[in-house]
């Protein structure tokens, strides 16, 4: 683009066009600056303080785990909650032995107007007994981490931290994601957090009862804490115990699930109060065009010579911003506790993690989806083979009050095998076999036993 164009309408129009995203754009970088910087601003503080002591332990909660059928994966997830809950429920599809949980199936003929994962839920919720204080919703391939009670509070969201999977460029996408989910430390403050995640949240019984999960919707997590959200005295507290979770193992897995995301905030949006609705519908636009600030960059770059003042005031704003990005990645190696050596290849890949990751936000937005699509899951053993970190039998045998890969850095997680060898296949199908056997004994041992 040169001066000479920039008097045709077409030029015109499309600097209106570009410098109203650009405000846009630049309104929800200093928004989410002003959440981590200032609304955050006790954070540290309140998690180690509640770290030492939760008003709630964890006999004072029940765990449900939801699936379709992935017996394989829930296993890793119920072998991995604490000892100290000995009320775990698998809400599943079809049935399926779990050891460690009580299994149910969501009866066909249960008819109600949420579906798929929100009709499990609302059948759980309606079905099951629960005399505990807090039910915790995981997914079917959540970890739980450093899970020693929950504070006081209507909702507590557990932060996450999705592990390797054997896709590189998902796994920086999810680094970008988690340093951009530094702002959820500000949701407390805020009437309306402005988004949940499902795979790690305690609500309180009570509150569930009342508010229920019977509406069709394909983001339920979020959609019920904006319901509850509109009750008086809602409380709402985030705990930093990174729980993990599975990065999607491929892009198109990843990208499928970024729309499912974005659709839903387009379906729930209204529930939010007209004070908020600016902000949220900025916050999708922009997640979804974020890579024109970088295409914008690179166009000024190319045409530095001919380029006119417009353009490269426009060139140097789309820089500025593009530093923002930067920052969401940093937030999220911080989080990871990348090794120092790493530091440089994920911070040159922000713009490749960007498009990424706004493209399923862009495809949800021009074609939205109506039905939950499940995001593809690998069993345990596979993703202890592709982790370096982990060895054979790490997530059987985690406890989930402690760390999965301890302290220290957790970079290594991105140096394992991407390719699972039919060998170590075929191991799995003994070593499963090997567990059944077991269970199907000490089942048969318990009737054989004489009652008191």
């Amino acid at each position: 683009m040169n001066t000479a164009t920039l008097s045709s309408p077409l030029s015109i129009t499309l600097l209106v066009l570009l410098g109203t995203l650009f405000v846009l754009y630049a309104l929800s970088a200093l928004w989410w600056l002003y959440e981590v910087f200032v609304l955050s601003r006790n954070r540290d503080r309140d998690r180690d303080r509640d770290a030492e002591a939760f008003e709630w332990g964890l006999e004072d909660v029940q765990v449900r785990i939801l699936t379709v059928d992935g017996k394989r994966v829930v296993q890793g997830t119920v072998d991995a909650v604490p000892s100290a809950i000995d009320d775990v429920h698998v809400i599943a599809e079809a049935p399926m032995d779990v050891s460690g949980a009580t299994v149910h199936v969501v009866p066909e003929e249960f008819d109600c107007e949420a579906t798929n994962k929100g009709r499990a839920l609302e059948w759980a919720s309606r079905t099951l007994q629960c005399e505990k204080e807090y039910v915790l919703y995981l997914d079917e391939d959540t970890i739980v981490t450093d899970f020693t009670g929950v504070p006081d509070a209507d909702v507590v969201q557990f932060t996450e931290l999705p592990i390797y999977t054997g896709s590189w460029f998902t796994y920086c996408c999810e680094v970008f994601r988690v340093g951009y989910q530094f702002e959820q430390f500000g949701f407390p403050r805020l009437r309306y957090p402005l988004y949940a995640w499902g795979g790690g949240i305690a609500i309180r019984r009570d509150l569930e009862e009342r508010i229920g999960w019977d509406v069709g919707t394909v983001t339920e997590d979020t959609n019920f804490v904006w319901r509850a959200a509109r009750e008086k005295g809602f409380s709402f507290r985030v705990v930093d115990a990174r729980f993990r979770n599975q990065a999607p193992p491929t892009i198109s897995a990843m990208i499928r699930q970024r729309r499912r995301w974005i659709s839903g905030s387009l379906q729930d949006g209204g529930i939010l109060p007209l004070s908020y609705r600016p902000l949220y519908g900025t916050r999708v636009v922009v997640w979804a065009c974020s890579p024109l600030v970088l295409i914008w960059i690179l166009g000024v770059v190319v045409d530095t010579g001919t380029a006119g003042l417009p353009t490269r005031a426009f060139g140097g704003i789309s820089a500025a911003l593009a530093v923002v990005l930067v920052v969401f990645m940093w937030f999220g190696i911080r989080a990871y506790r990348l090794e120092p050596y790493l530091w440089p290849a994920f911070l040159l890949a922000t713009p490749l993690a960007v498009v990424l990751h706004a493209a399923g936000a862009a495809w949800g937005i021009v074609s939205p989806v109506s039905e939950f699509q499940v995001t593809e899951k690998i069993p345990p053993e596979t993703v202890e083979t592709v982790n370096p970190a982990l060895e054979r039998g790490d997530i059987r045998a985690h406890d989930g009050t402690e760390s999965l890969v301890g302290e220290g850095p957790q970079a290594s997680e991105t140096g394992g095998k991407v390719e699972v060898e039919v060998e170590v296949e075929r191991e799995d199908e003994v070593e499963e076999q090997e567990h059944e056997q077991k269970q199907k004994q000490e089942q048969e041992g318990d009737r054989a036993r004489p009652l008191d």
